[in-house]
């Protein structure tokens, strides 16, 4: 099923329809066969209906509504001036603008293609112009860009907590618990927060170490020529600040649900679009536009996903990933080493929601049920994905870069530039995988 499946995604056709198309046909050869009973596909309405009536599901579309509004708007645009402006003649400093705001958009937006496009857009011409090598500004331009994946309320972690969530449940359940514990979105999102500002802070001391001791970094130190304005600065840095700290503050604190807080954020968003008179129909008509086809394709994938999950477990799939895994030799961390290394792989080709919807729910039960903490596990899957979709030569935020970057910036400049910063992000990794506890000490510390 895997492979064919890999096959039909390679040939280009939809992945919605391909995994859902897979498992039908898979499931009517087994049936056929008689290796298939057919009264498994049974459960797949009340799957279905599960998945659209699900609560923490709903905060998908509120979280793009957020990000799409704040991307249109034009605020980050604004924000990287007015920061710019701040720096002056500093050499470094339009590089620490440019992640900085890159990481804001990361927190608001989630989607690692609107992050990169919207920053390569907006900061790559400045950074050219500013002097800075090709290399050094399309790194930390796609580097920053990836932050959507780990940085909360970032829409990976709401699927990945979901997903988790119904994994660590149906784990303990196999184990004979059945009153089983459960974990959160907002567990997941103060997971996140430690090892997240972790690579920020390591991308500020490399590009700064870079430019610093580097004469081959930046061919002149030219400056941006704008003047800079305290009172521009604060308005636009406040705004977007405010929402995202209420946002997040309102998860983990224990005040708002991820839904609720995610509603918070839609309408936060659209205030702040108002207040700064960006708003208009033609701007609301577009950011109705982006946040439905978005959400449908999250939503298309999600139902394609959840059939493909269902057939493959009706075939004994699960069971035979546990014989499997049960029998590696070093027990849980080669069959952890095994799963990240399949979910890398994956990342070359399918983007972060069809893997959370097809590897994390069949591999997910098993890993957990050997022990493994399951807000450590999402903390490394999404950092994992981002490394992924960072590294040459298949990386999609290098092709994202590669479609609004100007024909100056040669693809090898791209690739070279993005290598220092995967090797921060699995610098990342290893630490998590020798200290579990950058993940796991914050929802301890919050929730238990």
């Amino acid at each position: 099923m895997f492979f064919t499946a890999f096959i039909a995604l390679l040939a280009g056709y939809s992945v919605a329809l391909t995994l859902a198309g897979v498992a039908l046909i898979f499931a009517l050869a087994g049936v056929l066969l008689g290796g298939f009973n057919p009264s498994d596909l049974s459960f797949t309405a009340g799957r279905l209906f599960g998945l659209v009536t699900n609560q923490t599901l709903i905060a998908i579309p509120l979280f793009v509504f957020m990000g799409v509004t704040l991307e249109k708007t034009k605020i980050a645009e604004s924000l990287l001036s007015d920061l710019a402006a701040l720096f002056g003649s500093n050499r470094s400093g339009l590089a620490i603008t440019v992640i900085f705001v890159g990481t804001l958009m990361a927190a608001s937006t989630g989607i690692v293609g609107a992050t990169v496009v919207t920053m390569s857009l907006m900061a790559l011409p400045i950074m050219l112009n500013a002097g800075y090598k090709p290399q050094l500004a399309t790194g930390t331009i796609a580097a920053t860009g990836t932050l959507g994946q780990i940085i909360p309320p970032s829409i990976a972690l709401v699927l990945l907590g979901d997903v988790l969530s119904n994994a660590y449940q149906q784990a303990q359940l196999n184990q004979g618990i059945f009153a089983p514990k459960s974990v959160s979105v907002g567990d997941l999102f103060a997971g996140a927060i430690l090892p997240g500002l972790c690579l920020v802070g390591l991308y500020l001391a490399y590009v700064c170490a870079n430019i610093m001791f580097s004469k081959a970094t930046i061919v002149s130190g030219r400056a941006t020529n704008q003047n800079f304005n305290i009172l521009s600065l604060i308005t636009s840095l406040a705004p977007p600040l405010l929402l995202i700290f209420t946002v997040l503050g309102s998860i983990i604190l224990g005040y708002a649900t991820p839904t609720e807080a995610s509603g918070i954020g839609a309408a936060g968003a659209l205030l702040i679009g108002f207040t700064t008179k960006r708003m208009n129909f033609s701007t609301i008509k577009e950011i109705s536009k982006s946040t439905t086809t978005t959400t449908g394709m999250v939503f298309f994938i999600l139902i394609g996903a959840s059939i493909f999950s269902l057939v493959f477990r009706g075939f004994g799939g699960d069971e035979q990933i546990q014989s499997l895994f049960d029998a590696l030799p070093g027990g849980v961390t080669t069959a952890l080493i095994l799963v990240m290394m399949v979910i890398f792989l994956l990342g070359f080709i399918l983007d972060f929601i069809e893997i959370t919807f097809v590897v994390v729910p069949i591999v997910g039960p098993v890993l957990l049920a050997m022990g493994v903490d399951p807000i450590w596990l999402g903390v490394i899957i999404a950092i994992n994905l981002q490394t992924s979709f960072l590294t040459p030569p298949f990386g999609f935020a290098l092709f994202y870069l590669r479609g609004v970057a100007p024909d100056s910036v040669q693809t090898k400049d791209i690739y070279l530039g993005a290598l220092p910063f995967v090797g921060l992000q699995l610098m990342v990794l290893i630490l998590l995988f020798i200290y579990p506890s950058l993940a796991t000490w914050l929802p301890d510390l919050i929730y238990r």
